[in-house]
This record gives structure tokens, C-alpha cells and sequence, in this order.
């Protein structure tokens, strides 16, 4: 039986040489993993100011024209990657907002920003796949009663929490991210956790 790792890996081999399918079905199986990838780290002020799936559908984009730079080695690496761009599209779009100078904290929405202008890739992008990690919990009321517990945690508590439930990172990587060793990462990660279902059972 063909696990989901294995099923990704085949699918990133035909998309490297130019399966349009495989790149729908891509697209589909990781939608929904990297919308909640970014919708984790915009919090709550900034996701009324930019539209998710703007930001999942450019995400996407970047990583299926740049397939050909990512080398596989596992599913974790894939979705790190897909991560690390997330990343930094978000990061695009918050220069966006302070380019036409608006500042976050006023309650004005402004409208989402689009792929970007001149994206290589091409074809109808399928529909996104319900299936998510384990990590990530099934049901959509509770992925939503989930970001609103996340929305009260402390900012060092949601980061940790992003990098070792959504993105998968070890203790270590994470530590180098924050600058911390890895014990004290995993201690971080743990008072998160708390906290996390602390204000989850309150709701």
C-alpha cells in the first residue's frame, strides 16, 4: 500500500518533468496543510487585513515552479519547504502593507493580494483535499476553535507551536530558529502545549 510519503514523492518525480496532473494533485493533498500553515502564523489582526488563500495559492505557486531546485528526501522535508516559502510570501505581502503605508492595528481590511504577476505556473488547479496530518485536527470546527486558542497564546508560544506541530521541525531545528538549544526548545514547546490546551478546554 502506498503511504503518503511515497505517493508525494511520485508525484514531485512527474511534476519535475512537466506532469500538469501531478501538479493539480499537489496542489490538492497540500492546500489545506499550507493554509493553516499560514494562517497560524498571521494571528488574528493580520488575517483581517489579508486573505489566506491568496497567500496559500502563491505559496503553492513559488513551490510548484521551483520544484525543479527541491531535491526529495522525505514527506517532512516537502512539507518544510512548502513551509519555509509560506514563509516567506507572508513576509512579501507584510512589505506590501507597509509599503502603502497602512498600519495593521486600524480596522480597515484591505483586500487580498493575489499569485504573483508573471507565476510560470499553468493549468486548473483541482480541489483541495479534506486529509490532513495527524497533527492537525480533522474536524473544521475544531481546526477553528483551535486558531482561536492559539490567537490568545503568548507570540513565542504560537511560533513554537508552528514550527514543531504545523511545520514538524525537531527540537533542534528549532532551537537554531529561536536561538535556543534544544533542550530549551523542547521546554518551551511543552509550557506552549499547556498553555495551548489550557485556553482549548476553556473555550
Amino acid at each position: 500500500m502506498c503511504t503518503c510519503g511515497q505517493k508525494t514523492q511520485y508525484l514531485v518525480v512527474l511534476a519535475k518533468n512537466g506532469d500538469k496532473s501531478a501538479l493539480n494533485q499537489l496542489y490538492g493533498i497540500y492546500a489545506e496543510r499550507v493554509r493553516w500553515m499560514v494562517r497560524f502564523r498571521m494571528g488574528k489582526e493580520l488575517r483581517s487585513k489579508l486573505e489566506s488563500m491568496d497567500v496559500v495559492q502563491d505559496t503553492l505557486i513559488h513551490a510548484l515552479n521551483d520544484l525543479h531546485d527541491f531535491t526529495y528526501k522525505n514527506e517532512g522535508d516537502f512539507v518544510r519547504w512548502l513551509s519555509t516559502i509560506a514563509e516567506n510570501v507572508l513576509r512579501g505581502n507584510l512589505k506590501k502593507l507597509h509599503a502603502y503605508k497602512r498600519d495593521i492595528r486600524r480596522e480597515v481590511p484591505i483586500g487580498g493580494y493575489g499569485p504573483t504577476t508573471g507565476s510560470r505556473f499553468v493549468g486548473n488547479l483541482g480541489p483541495i483535499e479534506a486529509t490532513t496530518p495527524s497533527m492537525v485536527m480533522s474536524k473544521k470546527e475544531d481546526l477553528i476553535k483551535l486558531e482561536n486558542a492559539i490567537d490568545q497564546l503568548k507570540p513565542e508560544h504560537r511560533r513554537v507551536i508552528v514550527l514543531a506541530k504545523i511545520d514538524g521541525l525537531s527540537y533542534k531545528e528549532i532551537g537554531k530558529k529561536l536561538g535556543k538549544s534544544a533542550d530549551a526548545a523542547g521546554m518551551l514547546l511543552s509550557r506552549a502545549m499547556l498553555a495551548l490546551t489550557n485556553v482549548f478546554e476553556s473555550n
